[in-house]
């Protein structure tokens, strides 16, 4: 029987995505300063950085949104995206929400997906020749 630690629970790199959107959606109900989003903001760089890297199109959609200017990238289906305000505030919360719930939704896809792969190598088959 393997030796496992029940109580261990591997934090995933969509765990990292699910806590910056639990952050936004914690400051939803705040009256938050300019500095307190840029905060966010550099934080949740910082993490998509480290996730896929300086180059990734995720940073440039995240820049984006902070704008509140995302939604021509990400090509959000009209029904998805909130009505036109003229509170750019509130737009840029919705579309930092929006892009990060797309790259979660992929992440946890490429996990499961790496999950199935690396499943398969625990066998203790002599290797074919």
């Amino acid at each position: 029987m393997p030796n496992t630690n029940a109580s261990f629970a591997p934090f995933t790199r969509s765990d990292a995505i699910k806590n910056q959107l639990d952050i936004l959606a914690s400051m939803d109900n705040q009256d938050l300063s300019q500095r307190e989003l840029e905060s966010f903001d550099a934080q949740t760089q910082a993490v998509l950085a480290r996730l896929y890297g300086e180059a990734h199109q995720y940073l440039e959609i995240f820049k984006y949104a902070t704008l509140g200017e995302a939604e021509a990238l990400v090509n959000l289906p009209e029904s998805a995206q909130e009505p036109q305000s003229t509170d750019r505030f509130k737009t840029g919360l919705q579309q930092r929400r929006q892009a990060l719930l797309g790259m979660l939704l992929e992440m946890q896809a490429l996990e499961a997906q790496e999950t199935k792969v690396l499943a398969g190598e625990d066998r203790e088959d002599p290797p074919s020749v």
